[in-house]
């Protein structure tokens, strides 16, 4: 009885190995596309899964697979999992390197826009009486002093000119008015000759 328990087990370790040495036949013959031995990790799965025998006992299905390219799939997956491992903290370095790069020229930048605007604003810019003003603010205020010098010119000028008509008028009235005191006085001792003489020819006739 116990034989016979066992039998349906040995045909289908049978049926088994047969159809892996067919497997591995079919392999070497024709399909190299799966391999343990390059290849992404899918794959060699796919490999490890067509190169897998399966049987059936007691209504549950098996699948048998090579101890060793169970272990060179397990060492492919590790040292997959380490050169990811190997990538991604290269990538991070890389990274951080990058970020500290960018923070470098942000810093930089920014310090090179600061220049640049203390640079424009020196350039649109003059000391007038120890400030700094911008150029707009310069030129008002030197054409205001302009203009202020201008109008004070004009007004020295008018005023001149107006002084010296008054001054002229009052030389003109200075030498009509010297004539006719002179005339004045002319005519007045004239008059005092005139007396003098009546006075002397009374005087005359009154001694004869």
């Amino acid at each position: 009885m116990k034989g016979l328990k066992l039998l349906p087990i040995f045909i289908a370790l049978l049926v088994w190995n047969l159809q892996f040495a067919q497997e591995d036949n079919d392999s070497e013959d024709g399909d190299s596309t799966f391999s343990l031995e390059s290849g992404p990790i899918e794959s060699q799965f796919d490999y490890v899964a067509k190169k897998s025998g399966n049987y059936r006992a007691a209504g549950v299905r098996y699948e048998v697979v090579k101890v060793t390219s169970l272990e060179k799939l397990k060492k492919n997956v590790l040292d997959s999992l380490s050169a990811y491992n190997k990538t991604e903290i290269s990538l991070k370095s890389t990274i951080k390197e990058n970020e500290t790069t960018i923070n470098d020229l942000n810093q930089k930048l920014d310090a090179t826009t600061k220049n640049l605007t203390a640079i424009t604003e020196e350039k649109d810019s003059m000391f007038f009486l120890g400030m700094q003003v911008s150029k707009v603010t310069y030129n008002l205020i030197l054409w205001s002093i302009i203009g202020g010098l201008l109008t004070l010119l004009l007004l020295f000028i008018y005023r001149f000119r107006k002084s010296n008509v008054l001054t002229q008028e009052a030389k003109t009235n200075l030498a009509e008015l010297e004539t006719e005191f002179e005339d004045h006085r002319r005519r007045a001792l004239e008059r005092e000759q005139k007396i003098s003489r009546q006075l002397m020819d009374e005087l005359n006739k009154h001694k004869k």
